[in-house]
């Protein structure tokens, strides 16, 4: 569809009303009896010969003087020159109109020539009846002939031509009866794109041809793309004194018509072509639109803004109205906007708290900070094999070859280093130990040696509570990495500092954890005051070393379930609040080994807070492949994050817990008995999960959600049911005939049910530091006590870290929480409990 407007317009119509006249005078012609002449498309007036024609019988009488016959010519060139004026009307509507079809590749200044011919004939046939000499002549007759059929090749050129622009239009179309400024194209001339490029850089495109747009009016960016080519078109050699654009051109389409066209105000479109001519994209492709606001009345919005940046929108205009500016609420958000300092303010406000007295970063930006920080430093740490990598062990199967094979580990072999020698030989101020039978206290390296020939004494309290006296020595460790560089070795029960023994100590922390007491309560027992107990428990809190320092590998099934609970902690730094008294532990065990794998504390129970767990146990080495959780939104993405190739499974029983609460909000809590096609629905639902393969829950799922539309048109609330579902289905199917991930996480949930028993006795932590010493004391004891004997039988009798594969057995604090370790006799105790 093409738009023609002004004066190729009016010459259209103009030229389609004489291109009709003509084809109504040649019908004329024909309907009267005119014979037609040569091509069978022109209507002639037959020449009458000059001797041929007889008047009653006898020859009309030649013209007078020279052989001339100026009568009979003059006659015939009066009689036909209609003839030839129609002919050549004909021709020029044909020019007139070729000329304005698109496509058509005329100019009418190269073919107004054209509209001559039919004069030309005319006066050539004339010239050979005035002077029939000539007109005998056989050159003459034959240049007559060819320019009559030249004029005929002209019109049937012509008439092609418009008709390649045009196609077959109704002639009520070019006269005018269809809208202004739209014609139809004809489909006969291939559409052509011709593009050059001049040595400026320039890019001029010719478009011929019928060309269809079609574009989404829906979407804003499309419309504008479309209004600028429309107004980026001109006509080649159409100028205009007036109505040309800002860089000086003559558009073909005018704004005007956009403006009808596609409903946008006429300044919109000229601010649009600005955007284009300053190529500032930022605000051509912005769906926003406002008043045109001056450069002077933006930066005057914009110093009174940045004077308070806390302000809204609605406060500076306010202060602007008071100062007297006739200024807009809509102008101001329109500076804000165009300036760049509505963005720039809302990127300010998520990292910093902005108030009249403070600007501050906030905490909540300093967390994700951080905990980028921290991902970015392991993933490092782990690229550069750093941490110890995980070993996925199946438990059960380790222990039945250990078994079966008596597989103990060996004792790795002690290198000799020949620079000791050399330096003993050197010196002699020390005696080298070969034995292994010292360690350093602080770095545990048998290479050691004795720095002192004369020993101290040191003073103990054995069993019998009576002070002993042993000898000790000094030694050197040469182990560079050591910061001490000297130790002083004790008997395996002797503790540096104290005369209480091993015994003690641990004593005081098997009276502690297994009887669920007090340290009050324990210091009676040992008779030592309760701040002793409370140091020498507290002891086994300092320090805490992960299982691969330990162990030197780190084992896991690769199940891991993550929950947590929170605890009382009245003194902490949090702001002052309903919850400020209470903090949040979060725990991570093993799904099949029930080890206790990380324990932390927080204030809050954030996304913050979780992405930072995850965090801490991936830095341990754990990289677990399934993650079980309860049904809280915050471990999706961050599992996601954190262990990309974990999969997040959700606890079943949590789920159903979660769809029955729904039912009871919905229906009541006697909707068993007052709906009973609820409580129908509700055993459907129970039953997807005791399906044994995914394909049959997932066609039970389906038939639940066939009737979501029914149950939601009778009780609209009950939409929530199936949403639930729906949201949460993926990651509770996965766990169905799986041989790996568990339906629930049952395994978490026992740990917290023991952390309860125990932190229940003394009704909440004091403050932050004691919280998190005895979550380190917790944690050593639980992963060495073992299970009672009314536990499952797999695990029955062992601890955790032995169901992961650890030789632990033979270990001190293993030995003591299995009630092999006190070695008192009992009268040791009789002073603290008499027996009369």
């Amino acid at each position: 569809m093409q738009c023609t407007t002004g004066w190729a317009r009016r010459q259209r119509q103009w030229g389609a009303i004489a291109h009709t006249l003509a084809v109504l005078g040649l019908v004329l012609l024909l309907t009267m009896g005119c014979a037609p002449e040569n091509l069978g498309i022109w209507v002639a007036c037959p020449a009458r010969g000059w001797g041929a024609e007889q008047e009653g019988g006898k020859s009309r009488q030649q013209g007078p003087g020279h052989g001339c016959a100026w009568r009979l010519g003059l006659t015939w060139l009066r009689r036909s020159w209609p003839l030839a004026t129609l002919r050549s009307e004909v021709l020029l509507a044909l020019v007139l109109l070729t000329d304005t079809a698109p496509g058509a590749g005329l100019r009418r200044w190269e073919w107004d020539w054209v509209c001559l011919l039919p004069w030309l004939a005319w006066w050539w046939k004339g010239l050979g009846l005035v002077w029939p000499a000539l007109g005998r002549q056989p050159l003459y007759t034959t240049l007559g002939q060819l320019w009559d059929r030249a004029t005929g090749v002209a019109l049937m050129g012509l008439g092609l031509g418009w008709l390649s622009g045009h196609g077959p239009e109704p002639l009520g179309r070019c006269l005018g009866l269809l809208p202004t400024g739209v014609c139809l194209s004809s489909e006969a001339q291939a559409p052509r794109v011709e593009v050059t490029r001049d040595e400026a850089g320039t890019y001029e495109v010719h478009l011929r041809g019928e060309f269809v747009l079609r574009i989404n009016g829906q979407i804003e960016f499309y419309v504008r793309m479309l209004i600028i080519f429309l107004g980026l078109l001109e006509v080649p050699g159409e100028t205009r004194g007036s109505r040309r654009t800002r860089d000086g051109r003559t558009p073909f389409v005018r704004q005007e018509q956009m403006a009808a066209w596609f409903g946008v105000p006429h300044p919109v479109i000229s601010r649009w072509f600005g955007y284009w001519l300053a190529q500032d994209w930022r605000r051509l492709l912005s769906q926003r639109q406002g008043e045109v606001l001056t450069l002077e009345v933006q930066q005057r919005i914009i110093d009174a803004w940045v004077a308070h940046p806390w302000w809204t929108a609605q406060q500076t205009w306010e202060h602007l109205r008071r100062q007297g500016s006739a200024i807009t609420l809509n102008q101001v958000k329109q500076a804000g906007r165009e300036s760049g300092w509505t963005a720039l303010r809302r990127a300010l406000r998520e990292v910093y708290h902005i108030d009249a007295e403070s600007f501050r970063p906030r905490d909540e930006w300093l967390v994700r900070q951080l905990l980028a920080q921290v991902q970015e430093l392991v993933a490092q740490l782990e690229a550069g094999s750093g941490l110890t990598p995980e070993q996925e062990v199946a438990v059960v199967d380790m222990e039945a070859l250990c078994e079966e094979l008596g597989l103990r580990p060996a004792e790795p072999r002690r290198p000799l280093p020949w620079v000791l020698q050399v330096e003993h030989w050197l010196f002699g101020h020390w005696e080298w130990v070969e034995d292994g039978s010292v360690q350093c206290l602080y770095c545990g390296t048998n290479d050691v040696s004795r720095k002192s020939r004369k020993p101290r004494l040191k003073k103990y309290v054995d069993a019998q509570r009576q002070i002993q006296t042993v000898a000790v020595y000094r030694y050197y460790c040469h182990n560079p990495q050591c910061r001490h560089k000297t130790f002083t070795h004790l008997p395996p029960n002797l503790l540096p500092y104290s005369r209480w023994t091993v015994d003690h100590h641990l004593a005081a922390m098997q009276l502690y954890e297994w009887s669920h007491s007090v340290y009050r309560c324990t210091a009676q027992m040992l008779g030592v005051s309760k701040m002793t107990v409370y140091r020498w428990v507290s002891g086994f809190g300092y320090d805490l070393l992960p299982v691969a320092a330990l162990f030197g590998v780190v084992r896991s099934s690769g199940v891991v379930g993550v929950d947590e609970k929170y605890v009382l902690v009245p003194k902490n730094d949090k702001p002052d609040s309903d919850m400020k008294r209470w903090m949040y532990v979060y725990v991570a065990v093993d799904c099949y080994t029930y080890d206790l794998l990380h324990i932390e504390l927080y204030p809050y129970n954030t996304k913050d807070s979780a992405h930072a767990f995850l965090l801490n146990l991936r830095a341990k080495g754990y990289h677990p492949r399934v993650i079980v959780t309860d049904l809280r939104v915050d471990y999706g993405g961050l599992i996601a994050l954190v262990f990309p190739q974990a999969v997040h499974h959700e606890c079943i029983f949590h789920a159903l817990q979660q769809v029955h609460k729904h039912f009871r909000d919905v229906y009541g809590r006697d909707y068993a008995h007052t709906c009973p096609q609820a409580d129908a629905l509700r055993r459907e639902i129970d039953r997807i999960f005791d399906a044994r393969t995914k394909r049959t829950a997932q066609e039970r799922y389906d038939q639940v959600l066939a009737q979501r539309q029914a149950f939601a048109a009778e009780t609209p609330a009950a939409e929530v049911i199936f949403v639930f579902l729906e949201t949460h289905w993926p990651r509770l199917v996965n766990a169905i005939e799986s041989q790996h991930i568990p339906t629930t996480n049952n395994a978490t949930e026992e740990v917290i049910r023991i952390f309860t028993q125990h932190y229940k006795t003394f009704c909440g932590f004091d403050n932050v530091e004691s919280a998190r010493l005895y979550l380190a004391v917790f944690e050593k004891v639980y992963r060495f006590t073992p299970f009672s004997d009314d536990a499952q039988e797999r695990i029955r009798g062992k601890c955790p870290l032995e169901l992961a594969g650890y030789e632990v057995h033979k270990l001190p604090m293993a030995r003591l929480f299995r009630g092999l370790a006190l070695q008192w006799p009992a009268a040791a105790f009789k002073e603290l409990v008499p027996n009369e």
